[in-house]
């Protein structure tokens, strides 16, 4: 593993004013995934070992005003949750999902969890998630002991098969699990239909979704409960933060209540009770003012980052459809009644070996691409829920080809050119 650079204040005529200055990096910069000794899973043994990347996979891009409103929140006196900017947030998402509530929480790891609570799960009950995805969609649920049922997912839009989700329900199934991979939505009618005639729960897991459209509906408005994430790797950040949407009033007061601690502080800060104590379990799920200072500025800047990463996306299937057909490469497919939410760019190598000498190939050109989830049938955890090889074969098929380029809203014209040209220069 390469070392993790140490870091060091430095300040300059003003100790009140300091710059973490990292050594082997470019001062100011704050180190993140794209460098390989922060995060050496996500570089091959064997790649050239470097501590920055002229190209890295993810950069953090800034609205403008972040720092204005981080001052802000602290001059105001109110850096706790619930906060001013937390509820300008949540007016903003709920105007962008059509979701009619919008709760910010202090990660979409912690809004799976208010889903699993707020279905009253028991021990022996079953949630039926995709194999490929991220492990908090199952480590929510599993946490309160559910039985996770691993479910495929389609070949073309990498989503979950809602074909399988059929064969999977059974007389004990609470909650199905919908992860809009890449931002392109599921098919949730097909899987809301499924979730009627079984009595279960469909909850989307929205991370990569915001702003994606599936019919016409915003992504996170169409099940009872979704969740989103605002980690530095998604198209709006705030480095650590999520929110949950609530879409069915049943859910809402208790929402609050799960998300303060188990207290009924909410109704007290309306002024509906004189008092608040403790009602019901829960966890402290609020987000600081301070991170919901810096997503609002975020917010603002949406609209310019949502074409730039549309722009992105589009360069990059137009630039290399050509070389992708002739090397046996595929895309992510986006349906006609998608808008996808322009989260990431995949492609899906003919194997292993291919995808390995790609990621190498492009290291040499200092550009930092990754693969993705590995599955989750086929992990440690995933083995005591019953998950064997070849339970979920497409899942375990697109995880040993697929590959991410590098995409973030800053990335320049120049930037992607070089990566474009980099990956046509490479033959399988």
């Amino acid at each position: 593993m390469a070392r993790i650079p140490r870091c060091r204040p430095r300040h300059r005529g003003n100790p009140g004013r300091r710059r973490w200055i990292y050594p082997s990096l470019r001062v100011g910069r704050i180190p993140d995934e794209s460098h390989s000794g922060l995060v050496p899973l996500l570089v091959l043994p064997g790649t050239p070992a470097v501590t920055t990347w002229r190209i890295p996979f993810n950069r953090v891009g800034l609205g403008g005003r972040e720092f204005e409103y981080i001052s802000q929140a602290v001059r105001n006196g109110f850096v706790a949750g619930n906060g001013p900017f937390c509820i300008s947030c949540e007016r903003e998402l709920e105007r962008i999902t059509g979701s009619p509530h919008a709760l910010l929480t202090s990660s979409c790891t912690h809004a799976l969890e208010m889903c699993a609570y707020l279905l009253n799960l028991e021990p022996g009950d079953e949630v039926i998630v995709p194999s490929f995805t991220f492990v908090s969609t199952a480590l929510a649920f599993a946490s309160r002991r559910a039985k996770i049922v691993f479910a495929d997912i389609r070949p073309d839009t990498l989503n979950i098969d809602e074909r399988h989700v059929e064969e999977l329900v059974t007389s004990r199934t609470r909650a199905i699990v919908a992860v809009h991979y890449g931002g392109i939505g599921c098919e949730m009618d097909r899987l809301e239909e499924i979730a009627r005639r079984s009595g279960a729960v469909v909850i989307e897991d929205a991370a990569h979704g915001l702003f994606g459209r599936y019919r016409g509906r915003g992504l996170g408005s169409i099940a009872p409960l979704a969740t989103l994430s605002f980690h530095e790797t998604k198209n709006i950040t705030c480095g650590e933060g999520g929110a949950l949407l609530v879409n069915d009033e049943r859910f809402l007061e208790r929402a609050h209540i799960l998300r303060d601690k188990g207290t009924n502080r909410s109704k007290f800060l309306k002024g509906q009770v004189d008092k608040y104590t403790w009602v019901d379990t829960g966890s402290s799920y609020l987000l600081s003012d301070i991170l919901a200072a810096f997503l609002s500025a975020q917010f603002e800047a949406s609209l310019d980052i949502q074409r730039r990463r549309e722009a992105i996306w589009r360069r990059y299937s137009e630039g290399l459809s050509d070389w992708a057909g002739r090397n046996g490469v595929r895309f992510q497919s986006v349906p006609d009644h998608c808008s996808p939410a322009w989260h990431l760019f995949a492609m899906v190598m003919p194997d292993t070996a291919a995808r390995d000498a790609l990621i190498s190939h492009l290291a040499s050109h200092g550009i930092l691409a990754v693969f993705h989830y590995q599955p989750l049938n086929l992990s440690r955890m995933g083995v005591t829920y019953g998950g064997r090889p070849g339970q979920c074969p497409v899942s375990e098929s697109i995880a040993t080809g697929l590959l991410r380029l590098p995409f973030f809203s800053s990335m320049t014209d120049g930037e992607q050119e070089d990566v474009i040209r980099a990956v046509a220069g490479f033959g399988v």
